[in-house]
């Protein structure tokens, strides 16, 4: 009898990081809303993502968007990661990293001197530069968005830094 090994063929992923245009919208919105079903991030209506469209980078994969992430400045020195997402199905090959690295260098491009985030896991950020620190430091923040969240008042997200 011949035993035989099942290999497993992974796909390569064309990783280029780009400006999020128009026709991406529904798919960003699309991944955004899975992860919002599930608790791990508020949904973003379609208005609000064309409102911050050039705020967006995207990876695709046959013109489908698999991985978002999105910088949106507070002040002229503090900014937020936000809606960073991967697809389900191709989590840990990189792609979130790559997406931050790019906000990182928009980040540093706008003179951004603090750039934060409020994430679940905070050891993705860590292995970036970011430390953990208290959400309650970004009043921008607090009072600006998170006041209107339905989880204000048990929010259990953890911030990280990164200063630049």
């Amino acid at each position: 009898m011949k035993v035989t090994q099942e290999k497993t063929v992974v796909v390569p992923i064309d990783d280029r990081v780009e400006v999020a245009r128009e026709c991406d919208v529904a798919g960003i919105q699309a991944l955004l809303n899975h992860y919002a079903a599930l608790g791990n991030l508020l949904p973003r209506t379609k208005k609000d993502i064309i409102r911050q469209l050039s705020h967006f980078r995207v990876i695709k994969q046959n013109n489908k968007v698999i991985a978002c992430g999105s910088l949106e400045n507070f002040t002229p020195d503090l900014a937020e990661i936000r809606s960073l997402m991967v697809d389900e199905s191709i989590k840990g090959r990189g792609l979130g990293r790559k997406i931050v690295i790019e906000l990182i260098s928009m980040a540093k491009i706008r003179n951004v001197e603090r750039l934060m985030a409020l994430t679940y896991v905070p050891e993705f950020f860590h292995k970036l530069g970011f430390e953990t620190v208290d959400k309650n430091i970004f009043p921008e923040k607090v009072w600006g968005i998170c006041v209107n969240c339905y989880k204000f008042e048990n929010c259990d997200e953890i911030a990280v830094l990164k200063k630049l």
